[in-house]
């Protein structure tokens, strides 16, 4: 496993834990790096990523929301919906990570942690956004 894939794999973890158990994202953060550690590089990443998806999570949920039809996003699986927060978070704010990289780790990783349909419906969304935004 890559480190970005652990990385990604722990912030999706993370993204998961603060939804359901909410509290202040430094002490939240703190907390989880002391019961996972894990290489200075992998946390840094995954730090960045969580970051970032709790930053820009308004306008991440608006354009999860677009491309989702027919699903409000609170009826969304949880993982999936998490995965997806931090997938767009990378396609519309990190342009150092290629968009088919994101894509790729976004639905093997949601095969992993989520449902048999999880790859498929992430891969869906993500593939709308990233022709989105290479329209803009």
């Amino acid at each position: 496993m890559t480190l970005r894939r652990k990385a990604r794999e722990l912030a999706l973890q993370f993204l998961y834990g603060i939804e359901v158990n909410p509290g202040d994202l430094e002490e939240k953060l703190a907390s989880f790096w002391q019961m996972n550690r894990t290489e200075r590089e992998i946390e840094e990443f995954a730090a960045s990523l969580i970051r970032g998806v709790v930053q820009h999570k308004e306008q991440i949920d608006r354009t999860i929301s677009e491309h989702a039809l027919n699903w409000d996003i609170q009826r969304i699986i949880p993982v999936d919906r998490n995965m997806l927060r931090l997938a767009v978070y990378e396609l519309a704010f990190r342009p150092d990570i290629p968009h088919v990289v994101t894509i790729n780790e976004a639905v093997d990783i949601a095969k992993k942690f989520g449902t048999a349909e999880s790859g498929k419906f992430v891969n869906g969304i993500l593939d709308n956004v990233r022709a989105k935004l290479a329209e803009a």
